[in-house]
């Protein structure tokens, strides 16, 4: 676990900027069967996987199921639109950090409104709106995890953990607290959508 300082900040620095959005112009305008989205699926997101050469980007399985849980429209004639690639990688990103339950909460009022329309606001331009801000997110990301990391070591050092610990010891335990920094923080924001989610399911069952 030991690690150059340096080192970290760099390939931490680097992992952000390997994280790639798919353009809704990359997807293809003409309908796919399952495994055409698979193999779409995998080509353009094989980069986020933990352990590329051995986790499933998508599933048959995992697309039959999100259509049984409501999280996906079913397919046409066994086919898949560009709207559903679209919902395919919304569902990716969010399976990660939430449930499946959370996510179909989140997801089912946007196919529902959205989903098939020809006019007005459509799933792609929702898509795009919102991939345009994720990326316009991408530099203050980094400059919050470089800072989170930076407090870490300033506190950690001058701790009295720290001069009680053997020097060999040291960088593993100022990672590990830098971890608990990193993780304390997705749990904060994993409860504020939690929060979202509950409190938009109520006003819905109000209207109902």
């Amino acid at each position: 676990m030991t690690i150059n300082t340096e080192d970290l900040i760099n390939s931490i620095m680097e992992s952000f900027d390997r994280v790639k959005f798919i353009d809704s112009d990359e997807i293809p305008n003409i309908a796919l069967y399952m495994d055409q989205v698979t193999t779409f699926m995998d080509e353009h997101l094989k980069d986020t996987a933990r352990y590329k050469d051995k986790d499933k980007i998508l599933t048959k399985t995992m697309i039959n199921n999100y259509a049984k849980n409501d999280l996906l429209p079913p397919p046409e004639k066994k086919k898949y639109s560009k709207e559903h690639i679209l919902i395919l990688i919304l569902i990716y990103y969010f399976k990660n950090i939430l449930s499946i339950n959370d996510i179909q909460m989140m997801l089912g009022p946007l196919t529902e409104k959205y989903f098939g329309k020809e006019s007005g606001s459509t799933i792609k331009d929702i898509y795009d709106e919102v991939i345009n801000m994720a990326q316009g997110q991408r530099e203050g990301l980094k400059k919050d995890v470089k800072n989170k990391y930076e407090e870490t070591e300033r506190v950690f050092s001058s701790s009295k953990i720290f001069e009680d610990t053997e020097e060999k010891d040291r960088e593993e335990l100022k990672n590990f607290a830098f971890i608990c920094m990193l993780g304390f923080d997705v749990y904060i924001k994993k409860l504020l959508i939690e929060k979202l989610l509950d409190e938009n399911a109520a006003k819905e069952e109000k209207k109902s």
